[in-house]
C-alpha cells in the first residue's frame, strides 16, 4: 500500500506563508503564499482545459516564474508534468509528444511557433501560452500524492540515442531531497540559485526540492556566467548547481575571488577534470562534485563539504537514497549500477527499455567508474563513450582533463574512430584561444597518460556540440571529426 505524500506547496503556503519562495535574479520574488495562489489559478485553468488525474501536461518553454508554477499547478490538477527541451526540433519535439500523448501543450511566446508545429506534427492539441487566463474553479484540488504516483516525465538528454521519458514519482522526489539534506545540511535561510534548464532533471529537482524544504530558488532564466558571478558575490545565495562547462565559463567570466555565503557548489554532468576543481577551490568556490543521473531524479553520489578537499575529484559516496555498486572488484573500473528509493520504475510507455535497464533490480547505468575501499566513487565516463583501441580502454575524460591542462585548451572532448588496425583511434577535438598542434601539446600528454591513450590527431573547433545542460554530444563529435580526418593515417 503507498503512503502518501502532502503536496509540498499547499503544505508550505499554510506553514510559511511569508517566506520567499522564489525570486529572479533582481531579487523580485513571490512568497508561498503568493505562489501557491498563483499556481491554484493555473491549476483550476488546466482543469477547465481537460487535465486531470494522471493526465500530461506538456512544457515547452523557458526558465521562469510561470514554468515553476505550471510545475506546481500540475500537480495541484493532479496530472503529469512533462518539461520538453526547447533546444530540440519541432521534429524531435513531435517524437517525445506521441510518446507522453498530452492532453494540454503549454509554451511561452519566444517557442510558440516551434511548439506549434511539433504539436501539429505529433497530432497533439494545440499550445496554450503561459500563463494561462483565470476561469472559474472547475475541480477540486489535490493536497497530497501517493509516493508512488508520477510527478513528472523527464526525458534523457539522448547523448547515447534517442531520448526516453524517465518517469520520476512524488517518492523519488522525496527520497532525493531527505538525503540530499542529510548530507549537505539544510539551512532555513538557504536560497539555491537555479541556473540550469528546468526540463533537466538537475534544473528541475532545485525548485521541487526548495518546496519540500521550504527554502528559496533564486531563477535565473538562463546560464549567464557574469549574471552568477554576481548572484554569488551577493551574499545572499547559499547553494549552486552547475556542470564543469558552466565552472569553466564562471571561472574564465573574471579573476577576482568569489566571498560570499556559498556554502556549496555542487558540480556534476559527468566527470570534472581535477583542474578545474584546484582552479575553482584556489578562487574560493566550495566545490563539492557529485554523480547523477535522470533516472535517479539527480544525486546518486555527492561528497560531503567535510571530505570535498581530501577527496577532490571523487564523486563521494551513495546518499541515503541509492545503493551503488560497480561491476567489479574494489579499484577496478566496471559499470555503475544503482538502487534506492529515488531509482525511476522506469521509461514511460516503453517496456523494452524498462526491461533491459533492471536487472534484479538493479539499474544498469552504462557509466564507468570505480569504488574505493571506503566506497567513494570515481566516475570515468559513459560506457557508451569507452574507446577500445589494440584490445585497452581509453576513457575520454582522462584524456580530456589531461588536454584541459594545456595553456589555452578551453573545452575538450575525445573520440574513438573506427581503425583497421586497432579498432579505434583516439582521436580529439577541442575549443581554445590559440592554434593547437599536437606536437607541441604531446610532452605534456605524454606526462601524464600512456601512449596509447594519446591523440592520433588534434582538431581545433570554434565550438563542441553540446546539450542544453552543458553535456558534450560526442556522437555529433565524432561525426564532426570523422569528416575532418577522412584521410588521417592511422597510428599508435
Amino acid at each position: 500500500m503507498s503512503a502518501m505524500l502532502p503536496d509540498w506547496l499547499t503544505h508550505r503556503a499554510r506553514a510559511l506563508p511569508r517566506v520567499t519562495a522564489i525570486a529572479g535574479p533582481r531579487r523580485r520574488g513571490l512568497s508561498y503564499a503568493a505562489l501557491y495562489e498563483y499556481a491554484v489559478r493555473q491549476a483550476n485553468a488546466l482543469a477547465a482545459a481537460g487535465a486531470g488525474p494522471g493526465d500530461r501536461v506538456t512544457v515547452i518553454a523557458g526558465a521562469s516564474v510561470d514554468f515553476v508554477v505550471a510545475m506546481h499547478a500540475t500537480s495541484l490538477a493532479g496530472a503529469v508534468f512533462v518539461p520538453l527541451n526547447v533546444r530540440l526540433t519541432a521534429a524531435e519535439l513531435a517524437e517525445q509528444l506521441r510518446n507522453c500523448d498530452p492532453t494540454v501543450v503549454l509554451c511561452d511566446r519566444p517557442r510558440e511557433a516551434l511548439a506549434t508545429e511539433a504539436a501539429a506534427l505529433a497530432g497533439a492539441p494545440a499550445p496554450r501560452r503561459l500563463p494561462l487566463p483565470p476561469v472559474p474553479a472547475a475541480a477540486p484540488l489535490v493536497d497530497a500524492h501517493e509516493d508512488g504516483s508520477c510527478h513528472s516525465i523527464v526525458y534523457t538528454s539522448g547523448t547515447a540515442g534517442n531520448a526516453k521519458g524517465v518517469m520520476l514519482t512524488y517518492g523519488n522526489f522525496w527520497a532525493s531531497a531527505s538525503a540530499s539534506a542529510l548530507n549537505l545540511g539544510l539551512d532555513p535561510s538557504d536560497r539555491w540559485l537555479a541556473c540550469l534548464p528546468l526540463h533537466h532533471v538537475g534544473g528541475l529537482s532545485i525548485p521541487v526540492r526548495s518546496a519540500i524544504y521550504g527554502t528559496a530558488v533564486e531563477l535565473h532564466p538562463r546560464f549567464e556566467p557574469e549574471a552568477v558571478n554576481r548572484a554569488v558575490r551577493s551574499g545572499e545565495v547559499t547553494l549552486l548547481s552547475v556542470v564543469p562547462t558552466m565552472l569553466r565559463r564562471m571561472l574564465n567570466a573574471d579573476d577576482r575571488p568569489f566571498d560570499g555565503s556559498l556554502r556549496a557548489v555542487l558540480v556534476g554532468g559527468g566527470p570534472v577534470p581535477p583542474v578545474l576543481l584546484e582552479r575553482a577551490t584556489a578562487r574560493g568556490l566550495p566545490v563539492i562534485q557529485t554523480y547523477g543521473l535522470t533516472e535517479a531524479c539527480s544525486q546518486v553520489t555527492t561528497l560531503s563539504p567535510a571530505e570535498a578537499m581530501s577527496h577532490l575529484g571523487s564523486a563521494g559516496r551513495a546518499l541515503l537514497c541509492a545503493d551503488v555498486r560497480v561491476d567489479a572488484p574494489v579499484g577496478e573500473p566496471g559499470e555503475i549500477l544503482i538502487r534506492g528509493p529515488a531509482v525511476t520504475p522506469g521509461y514511460y510507455r516503453n517496456a523494452d527499455a524498462t526491461d533491459g535497464a533492471f536487472e534484479d533490480g538493479w539499474l544498469h547505468t552504462a557509466d564507468v567508474g570505480f569504488l574505493d575501499a571506503d566506497g567513494f566513487l570515481t566516475v570515468l565516463d559513459r560506457g557508451d563513450d569507452v574507446i577500445v583501441t589494440g584490445g585497452e580502454n581509453v576513457y575520454p575524460a582522462e584524456v580530456e582533463a589531461a588536454l584541459l591542462a594545456y595553456p589555452g585548451i578551453e573545452s575538450a572532448a575525445v573520440v574513438g574512430l573506427p581503425d583497421e588496425e586497432w579498432g579505434q583511434r583516439v582521436v580529439a577535438a577541442v575549443v581554445s584561444t590559440a592554434p593547437v598542434e599536437l606536437a607541441r601539446v604531446e610532452p605534456l600528454l605524454r606526462s601524464r597518460l600512456a601512449g596509447y591513450k594519446i591523440p592520433a590527431a588534434i582538431e581545433r573547433f570554434d565550438a563542441l556540440p553540446a546539450t542544453s545542460s552543458g553535456k558534450i554530444q560526442r556522437r555529433f563529435v565524432r561525426q564532426q571529426m570523422a569528416e575532418r580526418l577522412a584521410t588521417l593515417p592511422t597510428s599508435h
